[in-house]
């Protein structure tokens, strides 16, 4: 169960620091205590307010505008219980050693948009975020740790200082994903813990009666059952371990060529990863503050089935989430609508109501597959015919009830589809309204399938063709290497990359040649956001690529894949070094 940490020599060193700077906060408001494991209860489900107040330099640097507090409302309207507020204080700033001043602007901002989000009614946990990797990582071979942990305490005294008098519905965590490799590292974070809790204690207000999620290394669930050290007995906030899960990193982040997910053995590694944690803290509340599987770059029926066993074998094993959101993946902040209903959907029916099982659609789980299918959709290429089709289900002991169409609200008959024990199958005279041969490529038609328990499923009638490029070669050069090319593409289906395969004009990998002992679908494909890109209009090859291929000195053949990944639907677009 690990160890109880005292305060090391580190902290012991900080003792003074606090009575030199200002005498601790005095409160008059009242503060009800509320023990770890039911705030974490109380804020189950809850969402991320990311790339905002982490966002660096500033809020609104990034992909969102200033946050404002109709979001947080619409976010508990939805459903959710808990927020995260990641803050970046690195560039804020005003002064160095000894106490590091933060501008006092930026303080108050923070302290404004907690407000917005317990005016809501929200459990709020607010951090220190990338301040991990911009001046806090341990690791680095030439990490001045006397200066980390200065800076570090003398931070926290300020941002607990600005926090003291807010309610006890909201609590802190000491910083987001914190670097270590060794047993060494995963000490270094233990002390951060403590300098947290210490800097607390100091501020004053009611600070030393707050919940806190402590953290262990990189907050990955494997290391911080591994290397963490509980806080001693007479440290008095009641405390949880807050985790982020991301894995398999191949699937999530769509590196590689991996867009399935959910064999046996992925699904049996899902529940053992999170077991384990619960596993070596039987009596500590347990959060998972970030998870996320895209609806940018995750297969829908993969995603889906992915959310509904994350999420439902946490709550088995008594474990919150909390849903990663960058403002891109799930909440269209500006339009006021969640991009994937379903996913919302999932989350929200496992805290409801938990002994109800979702039925869900079956995709490929066989890495060594050629092609990959979906029961998200039915795809017909054009020119085609029009044929039945069966989309394998796993019902899970749950009836079809209905099945309605999106487009003009009409349920089908009897006549339109069948089902049976494991698929739901969809007559050609229905889908004859929809598919023709001679029928242009695009999204045709939407479908939601109603089940006798669980969340209805959407389904979508496609008709694809191979997407068009508006040019399919670029020289690469040394001056021209450093900007991300952004081609031009008509779509001619879904609207998005599947995969990316970039392989040298004789027949070189360009990047993790490794990748040629995997299936298939992941030969040779390069990694999303890394090495490619796309959006509603342009697939992108990024400058990172660039730059290999002009290390690699050959020409490179990029073959864009499209969904279904099936042969004819990908284009090749190639790369020829230049002088």
């Amino acid at each position: 169960m690990g160890s109880y940490f005292h305060f090391s020599a580190a902290v012991l060193a900080l003792a003074t620091l606090s009575t030199a700077t200002a005498a601790p906060v005095q409160c008059t408001a009242s503060f009800t205590d509320i023990s770890a494991a039911d705030f974490v209860q109380c804020l189950d489900p809850g969402w991320n307010l990311g790339n905002t107040l982490e966002a660096s330099p500033d809020e609104g640097s990034w992909n969102n505008a200033k946050v404002t507090p109709p979001v947080f409302e619409l976010v508990r309207n939805s459903g959710f219980n808990g927020i995260r507020i990641p803050v970046t204080y690195a560039d804020h700033y005003v002064g160095g050693s000894p106490n590091w001043p933060i501008n006092a602007t930026w303080l108050q901002r923070v302290s404004d948009v907690v407000d917005m989000a317990t005016a809501q009614g929200f459990y709020v946990v607010t951090n220190m975020h990338h301040d991990s990797w911009k001046w806090a990582d341990v690791t680095q071979t030439d990490a001045n740790l006397t200066m980390i942990h200065e800076r570090f305490y003398a931070s926290w005294l300020q941002i607990a200082r600005t926090l003291a008098c807010k309610p006890s519905t909201l609590a802190l965590e000491p910083i987001n994903e914190p670097p270590a490799t060794t047993a060494e590292h995963g000490e270094q974070i233990n002390v951060l813990n403590q300098l947290f809790l210490k800097a607390l204690a100091d501020a004053g207000g009611h600070n030393a009666r707050r919940v806190v999620t402590l953290v262990g290394g990189g907050e990955d669930g494997a290391k911080t059952a591994q290397w963490f050290t509980r806080p001693a007995k007479n440290v008095t906030n009641p405390w949880a371990i807050q985790y982020h899960y991301y894995s398999p990193y191949n699937f999530i982040f769509s590196a590689w060529g991996k867009s399935i997910w959910g064999s046996a053995a992925e699904e049996a590694a899902l529940v053992a990863d999170l077991a384990a944690v619960r596993g070596n803290f039987t009596d500590v509340p347990l959060l998972i503050g970030e998870f996320s599987a895209s609806q940018i770059n995750c297969e829908a029926s993969a995603r889906w089935r992915y959310t509904d066993l994350l999420v439902r074998t946490a709550h088995l094993l008594n474990t919150s989430v909390m849903l990663w959101d960058n403002g891109l993946d799930n909440l269209d902040r500006p339009a006021g609508k969640w991009r994937d209903p379903t996913s919302l959907g999932l989350i929200m029916g496992i805290k409801d109501t938990p002994e109800k099982n979702n039925s869900l659609p079956v995709g490929t789980t066989d890495d060594s597959a050629k092609m990959q299918s979906s029961s998200a959709y039915i795809f017909r290429r054009v020119g085609e015919p029009t044929t039945a089709q069966a989309l394998p289900f796993e019902f899970n002991g749950n009836s079809v009830t209905s099945i309605v169409t999106g487009n003009d609200n009409k349920t089908l008959s009897s006549t339109d589809y069948a089902v049976n024990s494991s698929h739901i199958i969809f007559s050609a005279s229905f889908l004859d309204n929809y598919l023709s041969p001679n029928g242009a490529a695009g999204r045709k038609a939407n479908m939601t399938v109603n089940f006798s328990e669980g969340v209805p499923i959407p389904i979508e009638i496609v008709q694809w063709d191979t997407p068009v490029l508006a040019s399919l070669t670029s020289l690469v050069t040394s001056a021209t290497a450093t900007t991300d090319i952004s081609i031009p593409v008509t779509y001619k289906g879904l609207p998005r990359v599947a995969a990316a395969r970039m392989v040298g004009v004789n027949g070189t990998i360009l990047v993790d040649a490794w990748t040629q002992y995997l299936g298939p679908l992941q030969q040779g494909r390069a990694t999303f956001s890394n090495q490619y890109n796309f959006d509603d209009s342009h697939v992108i090859i990024t400058s990172t690529a660039l730059q290999d291929v002009l290390s690699s000195d050959e020409s490179t053949v990029v073959t864009f894949e499209f969904y279904p990944r099936v042969p004819g639907n990908a284009v090749n677009y190639t790369l020829t070094v230049g002088k």
